[in-house]
């Protein structure tokens, strides 16, 4: 096999190994920043992998999370990473941020749903999306899904991507910077119950922006991956009521160019321990051969499709590659 660099900073690389101790091969999943859920799930994927995968050696890296995975997967240094659905279209079809350039990922696997979370103080007094106009907000940082999220929604609601001064912080900056008056608006684009969300909420009183229904369709009438979906009430504190905002399906992605049967070893193992990636995050109860086929957004790997086949389940033409 050829032999690549191994765990490249802030990258996800796959390292086909010539043997060491053993025909070995190495992958590093991309995830995103520390206080956000990518991370700690990537960490329970490469547990799975590394246990129930021969010859499989997993960690989970910290990358720039969305955008940033596809492209590197796209050099080929790179073949696995977490990334919102919206930015997996964009990179597959070469558009928004990807614009004129297709790049060369599949879909191996559904892992649970994004909603937009955007989070400001109550003393603030700012309740509606559009009063961010002459604020200081994070968006997200450069190269994350949060980032590519915010400002499609806002450009769907009308708001100017010139009219806030946007920081564009990780989770955990962005929750700093809340904390500390440097900010009057974070934007989370994450699964519900996200670390660096509820530790601001144990020492501040968090208020989390409530889309309207006129907002709402305009949103899901721009970006079809993107649904109208409620944050419950109570998963964190001082937020007791449902908060009406938007959803988009996270996928893990991979190289196309990946062997089929390691992709197909690697999909039944994540598929079949999704026990043990629950009690890592509660997301991962979504993380099913059936949600793959129903909300993968762009076509599967040859190696998962061989996996749900032998589930019995039917592959829609539009996910075969």
């Amino acid at each position: 096999m050829k032999r690549t660099g191994l765990f490249l900073a802030c990258c996800l690389v796959i390292a086909m190994s010539a043997p060491v101790m053993g025909k070995t091969t190495f992958i590093s999943i991309g995830t995103g920043g520390t206080g956000g859920i990518y991370y700690p799930y990537g960490g329970g994927v490469a547990e799975v992998w590394s246990k129930h995968v021969p010859d499989v050696k997993a960690v989970a890296e910290v990358t720039g999370a969305s955008v940033e995975n596809v492209k590197l997967a796209h050099k080929g240094e790179t073949v696995v990473g977490e990334v919102m659905g919206d930015v997996a279209v964009a990179g597959y079809s070469g558009e928004g941020k990807f614009k004129g350039k297709k790049h060369d990922i599949l879909s191996l696997a559904i892992m649970y749903p994004n909603l937009l979370q955007i989070v400001t103080l109550k003393s603030s007094g700012i309740t509606n999306i559009e009063q961010i106009k002459g604020r200081k907000i994070s968006s997200g940082s450069p190269g994350s899904g949060t980032n590519f999220m915010a400002e499609a929604v806002f450009k769907a609601v009308g708001i100017p991507l010139d009219s806030y001064k946007d920081s564009r912080l990780s989770f955990t900056e962005t929750a700093n910077a809340l904390r500390d008056g440097t900010i009057d608006v974070g934007v989370w684009s994450v699964g519900p119950g996200t670390s660096s969300i509820l530790d601001l909420a144990t020492t501040h009183d968090i208020h989390i922006i409530t889309f309207t229904p006129e907002q709402i369709q305009k949103v899901v009438g721009a970006y079809p991956t993107y649904s109208s979906v409620e944050l419950a009430g109570g998963v964190y504190r001082g937020v007791d009521k449902a908060v009406p905002t938007i959803g988009v399906w996270n996928v893990m992605i991979c190289q196309k160019s990946l062997d089929e049967a390691l992709v197909y070893k690697l999909a039944k193992a994540l598929f079949e321990n999704k026990g043990y990636l629950m009690k890592i995050h509660p997301s991962a109860s979504y993380t099913t051969a059936e949600n793959t086929v129903k909300y993968s957004p762009i076509p599967l790997h040859p190696g998962t499709i061989k996996y749900i086949k032998e589930k019995g389940l039917e592959i829609p033409k539009n996910l075969m590659p």
